[in-house]
């Protein structure tokens, strides 16, 4: 990928950094030879970012013409908001407290270059900012009250580095640049590079290591470069042509905001963070079934103001959820109205809203996949033994899951298969799965999973490397579109 340097003036340029090229934003944005250039990555290191300042447009055009670009316009907004600023840095807040316990006066300022900073002892907290402010020359003001808090962060250009820097600021973008992905040439038989969030220390992952084996394999086959990522990779994902979640998604998590941040730099990416938000709050996946008029099991949006509802409206047993629940966890039945008022006590005091719904007990649960509003596979998702639920997260071994039963797409009821088309494409176009039950001869859906289960010997009994293969041309057609 050829990568270019774009500053203000370039007699302001006076580092040496090897197979990079370094043009004026004059150059950049009035010759026409920068257009229609493709698989190009742009520094935008201008003296300012302002609106309509030719920084500004540097970065706008970069998006306009499809190029790769840090800091993005995104970026460049994210930075004029100091509500956004506090909202993003607070997840380092930790760290913040750490590395500036040692520090007597009441302020300090941080200078980010490359995501280094000239003192080893603050190489953690430079990182994590650039992670999550990206862009290649920083400036982080902090001001301590009772704890030190982020006031302002701000681009700078390097003629707002101080003359002592510039011998560490030129080793910082030389260690920078030789560690791109895309410094290392892409081999001739592949078109396009695809990352995979992973999480190797969760539990109980979407994709086991076997399935994640599989998807590589399968991109290879099909001319995709693959690269297994992690959270620790946030700084890179501009680096791939798209970006595949196989950790389980949330939105107060680090997958939304990958999710998040492929979308804004024009990649393609499953989740996208739009199915992530509607799927992982079973308020929201409530009130769309039920406007659609999808069948779902007698559900109540519980608060305050109506729990003394539930009993009538849904009787006993029933079901209550957190918003965010996932795989089974945040999911209680309740026998006894003692049982109902302390579990409502407990879930209404972490969220205002909450989920009840009448229980149906089944055998099993449908599990329909579907991608890009087409069915993808179907499997019965058994109970876990002696459980109402196909989790049981008290369980041990075998007992904590049921068992996993494939069926051919076609051999699946029609009834099933429409209901669940119905639900997933009423949140996008992408990869999802829908859990329905049947009940007295009628089907319900229960919730559309945006980060569905694909696990070698289950999910592809019946595909196979099929299964595998056509997700990654999903991939490659939407990246050709």
């Amino acid at each position: 990928m050829r990568k270019l340097i774009v500053v203000t003036n370039l007699k302001e340029w006076t580092l040496s950094i090897e197979n990079v090229e370094v043009i004026s934003a004059r150059q950049y944005l009035t010759d026409p030879a920068f257009q229609g250039l493709r698989n190009v990555r742009i520094f935008n290191l201008c003296k300012n970012y302002q609106y309509q300042s030719s920084g500004y447009y540097v970065s706008l055009l970069a998006d306009a013409r499809g190029h790769k670009v840090i800091p993005n316009t995104l970026t460049l907004q994210d930075f004029r908001s100091q509500a956004i600023v506090k909202v993003i840095s607070a997840e380092i807040d930790e760290l913040v407290q750490k590395s500036l316990k040692r520090i007597r006066s009441d302020q300090f300022t941080l200078s980010i270059y490359f995501g280094k900073n000239i003192s080893s002892q603050y190489d953690e907290l430079s990182r994590q900012l650039y992670m999550l402010f990206q862009a290649p020359l920083l400036r982080a003001q902090f001001r301590k009250g009772k704890t030190w808090t982020l006031r302002n962060m701000e681009t700078i250009s390097m003629k707002d580095v101080p003359p002592a820097h510039l011998e560490f600021v030129e080793a910082f973008a030389r260690t920078y640049f030789a560690k791109l992905r895309y410094d290392i040439p892409r081999a001739d038989h592949t078109r396009y590079d695809l990352a995979i969030l992973v999480n190797p220390d969760e539990s109980e992952p979407p994709s086991n290591k076997k399935a994640l084996e599989k998807f590589v394999e399968a991109a290879s086959d099909l001319q995709v470069y693959t690269d297994l990522i992690t959270r620790e990779d946030f700084s890179r994902i501009a680096e791939y042509d798209a970006l595949f979640i196989r950790e389980t998604t949330s939105v107060n998590h680090h997958t939304y905001r990958f999710a998040r941040r492929a979308k804004a730099e024009g990649m393609v990416v499953i989740d996208d963070p739009e199915s992530i938000l509607r799927c992982t709050n079973k308020v929201y996946l409530a009130e769309i079934l039920d406007k659609a008029r999808v069948p779902t099991p007698q559900t109540l949006i519980i608060h305050k103001h109506n729990r003394d509802q539930v009993l009538d409206k849904l009787g006993l047993p029933c079901v209550l959820k957190k918003p965010d629940s996932a795989f089974s966890q945040g999911v209680v039945k309740v026998k006894t109205a003692v049982e109902l008022n302390q579990q409502l006590d407990q879930m209404l005091a972490s969220s205002d809203l909450i989920i009840g719904q009448k229980f149906l007990p089944t055998d099993f649960d449908w599990r329909i996949g579907v991608l890009d509003k087409k069915p993808l596979y179907a499997c019965k998702y058994y109970m876990a033994s002696g459980h109402w639920q196909i989790y049981n997260w008290k369980g041990t071994g075998k007992d904590q899951s049921g068992l996993v039963e494939t069926i051919p797409v076609e051999e699946v009821p029609e009834n099933i298969i429409s209901v669940a088309l119905r639900a997933a494409n009423l949140i996008g176009d992408g990869l999802y799965g829908v859990d329905i039950k049947e009940s007295g001869g009628e089907v319900f859906v229960i919730e559309v999973n945006d980060n569905p289960s694909i696990d070698a010997g289950y999910e592809d009994q019946v595909l196979q490397d099929k299964l595998y293969k056509t997700i990654i041309k999903s991939f490659i057609n939407r990246l050709e579109r």
